[in-house]
């Protein structure tokens, strides 16, 4: 390993622990620069600022993050028109346990993601996730209700779907620091996600004002 990727690397490393203990806000670069045993002039060799640097440290992690979603995504373009009448969650828990464990994987990464990047380009990072998911629902939402001869769900009820879903990984994210603890509770999550969508499904819609 070159001098220079060793030093990068060190910076990156020191960074997490920083941004982990105190947030991006309080964050020093001048701390980060003192654990990791280098000038600041160094750190400014690697990185333009605090803000470049935090991207350096989280956009890898967040890129393969958004790679396991658009495969779930599209696994469910391809089978939930079927599977959400049925109520067979098995594709649904799989592809979640898949994108959970890609999760504890890189968890302090993500933690830093979710519970300190205030003050940075990922402070909304939660909200982008549900625009997205939003969006899915609504392609999603469409095929379903064709296929079952129901009204589709307005903005609202797609944006509290996206909403519900989003919120499931990071309240386990948050407060369950095991693995095999969240993915238990992650399989009886999507149950009951899987239920109500199939108990919509349904619904005899002459009841429904």
């Amino acid at each position: 390993m070159s001098e220079d990727k060793a030093t990068k690397e060190r910076l990156l490393a020191c960074a997490k622990q920083e941004f982990l203990e105190k947030g991006y806000m309080k964050a020093s670069l001048r701390s980060i620069c003192k654990k990791a045993d280098v000038t600041t002039g160094a750190l400014y060799f690697f990185f333009e600022n605090k803000e470049d640097l935090l991207s350096s440290l989280v956009e890898d992690t967040l890129n393969g993050l958004m790679e396991q979603i658009s495969l779930h995504f599209r696994m469910e373009i391809d089978t939930n028109a079927q599977t959400a009448m049925e109520g067979d969650a098995s594709e649904d828990i799989k592809a979640a346990k898949e994108i959970l464990h890609y999760l504890y994987q890189h968890y302090d990464i993500i933690l830093i993601l979710l519970t300190k990047s205030q003050g940075s380009a990922y402070e909304n990072i939660t909200d982008r996730f549900v625009e997205i998911f939003e969006n899915h629902y609504n392609m999603l939402m469409e095929q379903i209700c064709e296929k079952a001869g129901i009204p589709v769900p307005n903005r609202y009820f797609q944006h509290w779907m996206a909403h519900m879903q989003i919120d499931a990984f990071v309240h386990l994210l948050t407060y369950v620091e095991d693995e095999k603890e969240a993915m238990g509770n992650m399989q009886q999550i999507i149950y009951f996600l899987i239920a109500g969508w199939a108990g919509y499904c349904r619904l005899d819609r002459k009841n429904v004002p």
